[in-house]
C-alpha cells in the first residue's frame, strides 16, 4: 500500500518527501508527476491500482484553485483522508483552504525533518478519524485546561509546563497543546527548541476565533507528538491581546484537545486571571526560599478573596533542597496549603532546559524525573477516577 501519495511535478519536493518517509515512517510514497490533477477520486484510485492512501499531498507547482477544487471533492467523498497542501499561501487564503478540506499546509521550502513531523501529524489525524474521537477527561466534552502559575518569576514554571505537556503527550499523543501566556517574555519556544511560524497573535485574529480549523493551522507541532502555541517574538505585540481574546482562545482549544497546558507570566496580570477562570486545574509553583513562599501565600489569599480559585489545585515545590534550611512542614506552614509534589534540585533538568529538550522527552533515571512523572500522573484520567486516592498527600524532601 502507498501510504503517501504526492500529486506534483516537482522532483525536488518528491526527493525531500521520500527522504522524510525513509527516516522513521512506515509506508511508501507514490508520486503522480503532473500539474494536472485527476478529475476525481475514481480516476486517482485507478492510477493507484484501486488503493486508498492515508495522506494525499497536493503540490507544489499545482495551480492553487485546482488544488482546492480537487480537495473539496475528496473531502466530501473521503472525509477520513488527510489532505496536505504544499504552498506558500497568504493568510487570507488559509480559511479558504481549510474550508476546502485541506488538513494541513506546508511550505515548498520545508526540509525533510519538517515534512516528517507534518506527515506524522497527518497519519495520527487519519488514525484518529478512523477509530473515532478520543475520550475527554473533563465533562461537557471539553478537555482539561491546566494552568501553571506563580506570583514570582524564576521558579521553573516553563520547565514544569513543558514537561507536563511532554508527559501528557505520551499518554494522549497529538491531543495536547501548550500555550505560552507569558506574552511579552515567554520561553516555551526555547524550552521546546521550536522556531514557530505563527504565535498567539495569529491565534486571536477574527478568522481564527471564528473557525477552529484556521486556529489549528497556527499551531506548531513538536516532534514528541504535542502542539505548541508560542508567545509573539515582539513584546509590543502583546499589547493588542486582551483577556477576552484569551478566554475565547482557551474555550476553542478545550473543545479540540484533551489537554491544554498554560505557561503563564509571573504574578496575576489580567491575562493570567482570565486564563485562570478557564482552568479546570491550577499548578502552583514555588521555589524553596522565603520570598517565593510568601509570594505564593499572598497570591493564594488574593484569589480566595476574588473567588476564582479552581477546585483542582496542585502545589509543586520546585528545586527542593534539604540543605536549604527549610523542610516541607515549614513550606506548608508558610503558604497555608499542603504540598502535593516536591521536585528535587536536579542537574539533569538544568541541562535539559538549556538544550531545549524537556527531561521527560528522554529516558533518564533521576529523582526529579520521578517527581515530574508523579505530577503528570495527576492529570491521567485513570488516576483521577480512583476516588479512594486523596488529592493532596504529604510529601517529603
Amino acid at each position: 500500500m502507498s501510504r503517501f501519495v504526492l500529486l506534483s511535478p516537482s522532483g525536488d519536493f518528491d526527493a525531500k518527501l521520500r527522504a522524510a518517509v525513509a527516516h522513521g515512517l512506515r509506508g511508501t510514497v507514490q508520486t503522480i508527476a503532473s500539474d494536472i490533477l485527476p478529475a476525481g477520486p475514481a480516476e486517482l484510485f485507478a492510477l493507484l491500482n484501486q488503493e486508498q492512501p492515508e495522506v494525499l499531498i497536493i503540490g507544489p507547482d499545482v495551480p492553487y484553485d485546482e488544488a482546492l477544487r480537487f480537495a473539496k471533492v475528496f473531502d466530501v467523498q473521503f472525509p477520513g483522508l488527510s489532505l496536505v497542501l504544499v504552498s506558500d499561501v497568504e493568510p487570507a487564503e488559509l480559511l479558504q483552504a481549510m474550508r476546502a478540506g485541506i488538513r494541513d499546509i506546508i511550505s515548498p521550502q520545508a526540509d525533510p525533518a519538517e515534512i516528517r513531523v507534518l506527515l506524522e501529524r497527518a497519519c495520527q489525524s487519519f488514525a484518529t478519524r478512523h477509530r473515532g474521537p478520543e475520550p475527554q477527561p473533563a465533562g461537557n466534552g471539553k478537555g482539561l485546561v491546566i494552568g501553571v502559575f506563580s506570583p514570582k518569576g524564576g521558579v521553573g514554571k516553563t520547565t514544569l509546563a513543558t514537561n507536563i505537556a511532554i508527559g501528557l503527550g505520551q499518554i494522549a499523543p497529538m491531543s495536547v497543546v501548550i500555550v505560552d501566556l507569558d506574552l511579552q517574555f515567554g520561553d516555551v519556544a526555547s524550552g521546546l527548541y521550536l522556531n514557530p511560524e505563527h504565535t498567539v497573535t495569529d491565534a486571536v485574529t477574527p478568522a481564527a476565533a471564528q473557525d477552529s480549523l484556521v486556529l489549528k493551522a497556527f499551531l506548531t507541532v513538536h516532534p514528541a507528538g504535542i502542539y505548541a502555541l508560542c508567545a509573539p517574538p515582539n513584546p509590543v505585540d502583546a499589547d493588542h491581546i486582551t483577556p477576552d481574546h484569551i478566554s475565547r482562545l482557551l474555550e476553542q482549544l478545550a473543545q479540540e484537545f484533551q489537554y491544554v497546558i498554560l505557561d503563564t507570566a509571573p504574578g496575576l496580570p489580567e491575562i493570567g486571571l482570565a486564563a485562570m477562570e478557564q482552568c479546570t486545574d491550577v499548578v502552583w509553583v514555588s521555589a524553596m526560599d522565603i520570598p517565593s513562599l510568601r509570594g505564593l501565600r499572598s497570591g493564594l489569599e488574593v484569589l480566595r478573596q476574588l473567588e476564582i480559585m479552581p477546585e483542582s489545585r496542585h502545589v509543586v515545590l520546585n528545586m527542593a533542597d534539604a540543605k536549604a534550611g527549610l523542610n516541607v512542614q515549614d513550606v506548608e506552614s508558610t503558604i497555608g496549603a499542603p504540598v502535593d509534589v516536591s521536585v528535587p534540585r536536579s542537574r539533569a533538568i538544568a541541562l535539559s532546559t538549556n538544550r531545549g529538550i524537556p527531561v521527560l522527552q528522554e529516558s533518564r533515571k533521576d529523582p526529579a524525573v520521578k517527581s515530574l512523572r508523579q505530577l503528570v500522573e495527576r492529570f491521567n484520567p485513570a488516576w483521577r477516577t480512583q476516588t479512594q486516592r486523596k488529592l493532596h498527600r504529604r510529601v517529603v524532601i
